[in-house]
């Protein structure tokens, strides 16, 4: 049987042929990759949604020239982000990326109904300016009274391909509209958006069948028979789920690609006035699990640096010319709400530098070393706040998805948070959502079971702390008198 993972990131995405062979080991091929990225149109930044659908279509097309005639199909994506259908099952106008600046005084809107406190006990989610709850609240009056339903992206896209309307579960979890207690849709905060529950398709679990392709509306196209399942199609879901952890061992991950999700995958959610302090979020996992995370700004600071040098330094450049650099010359907040979407990322942490009186950075090498060392002083720093949380001791870290090729960063991060870690598979959410399709089709028992088989399907790399960083403290210094 042949599984195809459409895997769409906020920068590139990809579609994935896979099988189970003979040795009960996943093979995984990349048939198609394209670019991805929110653009300024209309006054918002949108997402290129029907370029994503041609992109699916032509990997589609690809895995047919290659002999697959019959298949399986999951796409995954970013959280959040949503479309509005009218009653023709039209879109209506652009999907608005979460980057847009619309949301920035969402909070205050809010709070005149609903203080975040209380957000986060009927929700369990981490609060942030981009969560479909905010985008909402400040969604065009006139858009919402047109929408007969929502999609979330990757429901969306489901629908564009077969015609069906439904939500899946762990996508729909990220939006901070689902009630931690219930699983359902909370009323009060629905009433406060002046929302109907009409609006949203019923709710599906990963690995049940959405619908046949509808291969008639693409004649353009010579195209497979290909059942569209719905997946675990919030991105990190599918990552978690491809994690290669041991049942028995005590482990945390972070998937990380342009965000780095720092967590545990829990069998309750964990709400309390110390996770809302340190802002931890609980998104729907499969299996009825819990992803209990924090959202930290992850390769995107990069990305963007890259961007402000337009692309004249490639990731392996940057860490070269960054080990070059003296180690934790400066701190920053890799999460401070400076670096969401600044127009200059280079200029924004120069002007964080300023701010907080500390030297002004100048060379690409000094950014990327800034970035390298204090995303890995946060993944310390919250692994410790993870640990004091959940009261667990954690002994192995899996870092999962394209951010774990950079040893540099993956060393470092070792020798921060003083824990073995085990890096790959870098292909992690496409396997991940690879794996639903194999558990929705009985070809795994249990996650435990697929876990095993990703683990000795794919090659994966050790690091252990080599020394131990004393600038730690120094750091949660900072980030304590920041935060006063």
């Amino acid at each position: 049987m042949y599984h195809l993972a459409v895997d769409i990131g906020a920068s590139s995405g990809r579609v994935m042929l896979s099988q189970l062979n003979n040795e009960r080991k996943i093979t995984l091929k990349e048939l198609h990759r394209f670019k991805n990225g929110a653009k300024k149109e209309e006054n918002y930044r949108l997402w290129p949604v029907d370029q994503i659908l041609q992109e699916i279509l032509t990997g589609l097309k690809k895995a047919k020239e290659q002999g697959v005639k019959k298949c399986t199909l999951g796409i995954d994506t970013w959280g959040v982000d949503y479309c509005l259908l009218n009653k023709e099952g039209n879109r209506i106008g652009g999907a608005i990326s979460y980057r847009d600046p619309r949301t920035e005084n969402a909070y205050s809107l809010l709070e005149k109904r609903l203080s975040l406190s209380e957000l986060y006990e009927k929700t369990g989610i981490q609060i942030q300016p981009f969560n479909t709850v905010f985008q909402l609240l400040v969604e065009e009056k006139s858009r919402l009274q047109e929408a007969e339903s929502l999609l979330f992206m990757p429901d969306y896209l489901n629908y564009l391909l077969t015609g069906k309307k439904f939500t899946e579960r762990t996508i729909a979890s990220t939006s901070q509209l689902l009630n931690i207690q219930t699983g359902d849709w909370d009323e009060e905060i629905l009433s406060i958006l002046n929302l109907s529950r009409n609006l949203f398709p019923e709710m599906i679990e990963p690995g049940e069948i959405v619908g046949n392709l509808q291969k008639e509306k693409f004649p353009e196209f010579d195209l497979p028979e290909t059942e569209v399942m719905a997946i675990a199609s919030h991105d990190t879901a599918s990552a978690v789920l491809g994690a290669p952890a041991n049942e028995n061992s005590s482990w945390a991950y972070i998937s990380s690609g342009t965000w780095s999700l720092l967590g545990l995958e829990k069998r309750a959610p964990l709400v309390s006035k110390k996770s809302y302090e340190s802002n931890y979020t609980n998104e729907g996992g499969v299996a009825h699990t819990t992803r209990f995370l924090k959202n930290i700004m992850g390769m995107w600071l990069i990305q963007e640096v890259s961007r402000s040098y337009e692309g004249k330094y490639s990731f392996p450049d940057f860490v070269t010319l960054a080990k070059k650099e003296p180690a934790f010359t400066h701190f920053i907040d890799v999460n401070d709400s400076c670096f969401l979407h600044p127009e200059d990322m280079v200029v924004a942490i120069q002007k964080y530098c300023q701010k907080t009186e500390q030297s002004i950075p100048e060379t690409p090498g000094q950014f990327a070393r800034i970035i390298y060392d204090n995303l890995a002083l946060c993944y310390a720093h919250e692994l410790k706040e993870l640990e004091k949380l959940t009261n667990s001791k954690i002994s192995t870290l899996h870092i999962v998805g394209g951010g774990g090729q950079n040893e540099f960063l993956n060393q470092l991060t070792a020798d921060c948070c003083q824990i073995e870690i085990i890096a790959g598979p870098t292909e992690a959410t496409a396997i991940g959502n690879i794996m639903m399709q194999m558990l929705g089709k009985g070809i795994f028992k249990n996650i435990f079971e697929a876990r095993k088989v990703v683990a000795e399907s794919f090659s994966l790399k050790k690091f252990v702390p080599e020394k131990k960083i004393t600038v730690i403290k120094q750091y949660e210094e900072f980030l304590r008198r920041k935060y006063k």
